[in-house]
């Protein structure tokens, strides 16, 4: 029971990560990135490839992983989403979509569709209490989540960069009258996603060490499944989400059905929003008219 429920933490710290780039991207830019989920693959295969080929150690292999993704998703946002501003959510949503089989197929052509064994890159020792041996990866990705969680709310509350995504988040028109580069804010907020995103990919790979080109896709819906969840737009949601999400599927794992664990997971979304639509966390909006 115990060891399913770190289990369960573990997997949905994973998902909290992940939600968190996507509750960042909506808070600020009001547009879902579903190609986020490709951005962790791509975040995998970066610190699969820098391992493997070049033979660097673990933690200059994140960083490369990291520093690729933030690129990544600042080019993703200045080719696809800019342009796109002032269109409607279903313009964007389609691009979303377009740009996700766009970096799926790209790494399919330059990796091929064979999984690849992922390193550990989590090179510690498991930790024992009592009958229960606690994986390092488990802990390092636990942990990983809190401080990034932390580390974002202080970002977003107590920095000039992280006031100015919330006066964008609040008023984009207000904003840039009061001097805030609205476009170079919302570069930003994909630029961290995408760094998270990154993360999320490496401790991924580290728990369910297989690697392709489609890695990111169920994580990515299951996160962004998280962030609706706990109240897509906030940081502490995100985290409930996707940490509640992960003990649920584990449990459904393990106590009903290996096959139905995701129609259980989404069947519980469904009764948390018809009960509470905003999430567990979220806050109402006011509609202007």
């Amino acid at each position: 029971m115990l060891s399913y429920l770190i289990n369960g933490i573990s997997l949905g710290s994973v998902y909290a990560i992940i939600a968190l780039g996507y509750t960042m991207v909506y808070g600020i830019a009001k547009m879902l990135n579903f190609a986020h989920g490709d951005v962790i693959m791509i975040g995998g295969y970066m610190a699969f490839c820098s391992t493997s080929y070049l033979g660097w150690p673990a933690i200059p292999s994140v960083l490369f992983s990291i520093i690729v993704c933030t690129m990544l998703g600042i080019v993703i946002e200045r080719l696809a989403y800019k342009p796109l501003r002032d269109a409607s959510s279903l313009a964007v949503l389609i691009t979303a979509i377009g740009v996700s089989y766009f970096l799926q197929n790209a790494a399919l052509l330059i990796w091929s569709s064979n999984p690849k064994a992922f390193p550990n890159m989590v090179d510690l020792p498991n930790l024992v209490v009592g009958d229960i041996q606690i994986s390092s990866v488990a802990i390092v990705t636990i942990i990983a989540c809190i401080v990034i969680m932390i580390a974002l709310t202080m970002f977003t509350t107590k920095t000039k960069l992280g006031k100015a995504m919330r006066a964008v988040s609040e008023d984009k028109g207000a904003a840039q009258l009061m001097g805030i580069n609205v476009n170079a804010t919302i570069s930003m907020t994909f630029a961290i996603g995408s760094g998270l995103a990154a993360i999320a990919g490496v401790l991924l790979c580290s728990a369910y060490p297989t690697l392709m080109p489609t890695t990111g896709a169920m994580p990515g819906i299951k996160a962004f499944t998280a962030a609706v969840f706990g109240g897509i737009g906030s940081i502490p949601g995100a985290m409930l989400g996707g940490i509640l999400l992960g003990i649920i599927e584990i449990f459904a794992k393990a106590y009903i059905s290996t096959q139905l664990s995701d129609a259980i997971v989404f069947a519980v979304l469904i009764i948390v929003l018809i009960v509470k639509p905003t999430g567990l966390l979220g806050k109402k909006m006011a509609e202007k008219v």
